[in-house]
């Protein structure tokens, strides 16, 4: 079993990477759900799952520092710090986080409607755009109560890399002389 660090670096990894990739977020859908995934011919082994290229989620990574000292905060040691100061910086970080995703991401809601309003999900609805919770029985049509409308991302606007730049550095060390 992998140890709690390589869960989290396992997480932060699969977040960008169901954030970029609409084709694997589908896959990780189905996987979460327990339907399962399609195969090329009846008896086929499942897919494999393509290596991750980091340096999108190294370059998100980056820019939410840059706006918002993301990676500072987490990596601050919080123990003594009054809740009331930890507030004041989570507000500092929250709005350079917002404003970096918003510049570089479109994210629009996956339903239109209010959450709490009863919906139908007739057959053949995107299995990886809604989860079903509750108590699942049958086949559609299903009606429910929207509990959360979900987000997909429709646009990605990254900023082209330099040649030769070092994605991996999220931010340099500064030296004042």
């Amino acid at each position: 079993m992998p140890s709690f660090f390589a869960r989290i670096s396992l997480a932060f990894k699969l977040f960008f990477r169901v954030l970029l990739d609409p084709e694997f977020a589908a896959r990780a859908t189905r996987l979460e759900t327990g339907v399962p995934v399609p195969t090329e011919r009846p008896g086929a082994p499942p897919p494999l799952f393509k290596e991750a290229q980091p340096d999108a989620a190294l370059q998100l990574l980056g820019l939410l520092q840059q706006e918002g000292r993301f990676v500072d905060f987490l990596e601050e040691d919080l123990t003594g710090v009054t809740d009331s100061d930890i507030g004041a910086a989570a507000r500092v970080v929250y709005q350079g986080c917002r404003k970096t995703v918003r510049d570089h991401f479109k994210i629009v809601p996956i339903r239109t409607e209010q959450e709490g309003s009863r919906i139908t999900l007739q057959e053949g609805f995107d299995a990886a755009s809604i989860r079903l919770a509750g108590n699942v029985i049958g086949k559609p049509p299903y009606n429910g109560s929207l509990i959360h409308r979900g987000w997909r991302v429709s646009e990605v606007a990254l900023p082209k890399v330099a040649p030769g730049h070092d994605i991996r550095v999220l931010a340099a060390a500064e030296v004042e002389l």
